[in-house]
């Protein structure tokens, strides 16, 4: 893999690390208390679908890149760690970035 191809699929996975933590932070202090709060459980339901469809391609594009590029096993699993907490996944994001830079 070449160097512009090796920086578009660290790009994508920062990309989808971003919005996958917009969406996460969309659901916990926007849908949530909309929907327990308000009786408007909508909101659950669709940024709910856009977080379950972008934590899967997290998911994925992390296991992707881990394996092409060769991540340590440790950064992997710190990465996936990363998905499951709140605004975790931007930290995630400015990392991918620093090394897409470096690149």
């Amino acid at each position: 893999m070449n160097k512009e191809q090796h920086k578009k699929q660290l790009g994508i996975f920062a990309k989808i690390s971003f919005f996958e933590g917009i969406s996460f932070v969309v659901l916990l202090l926007i849908a949530m208390p909309l929907k327990y709060m308000f009786n408007m459980p909508l909101g659950v339901k669709y940024v709910g679908w856009a977080h379950g469809a972008l934590f899967i391609a997290y998911g994925f594009q992390l296991l992707y890149v881990g394996i092409t590029f060769k991540w340590k096993i440790i950064r992997i699993l710190l990465y996936g760690i990363c998905s499951l907490l709140p605004f975790a996944p931007f930290w995630v994001e400015r990392e991918v970035k620093k090394e897409i830079a470096s690149a």
